[in-house]
């Protein structure tokens, strides 16, 4: 299994909207909003890599609103 943890930067105000977003996106596991650098966490699953990178990069990042984003690819077997 894939795992991605995608720290997002989004427009001031539009964090509500971005999670909510964010929650109906086959393979999002979890959302959390955060206080720092970043305002949203997201973990991301999928069973292949190449999904796990589609995801993030045409649905995720595509999301109206969000500035920026990085990600953290899970090393599979360290967990």
């Amino acid at each position: 299994m894939a795992t991605g943890y995608v720290l997002i930067n989004c427009e001031l105000g539009s964090e509500e909207a971005v999670i909510s977003e964010l929650k109906s996106i086959d393979g999002v596991k979890e959302v959390h909003g955060t206080f720092g650098a970043y305002d949203i966490l997201a973990k991301v699953q999928s069973d292949q890599v190449e999904k796990l990178r589609e995801t993030i990069t045409w649905k995720i990042r595509k999301i109206p609103k969000i500035r920026s984003t990085l990600t953290l690819m899970g090393i599979e077997g360290q967990e």
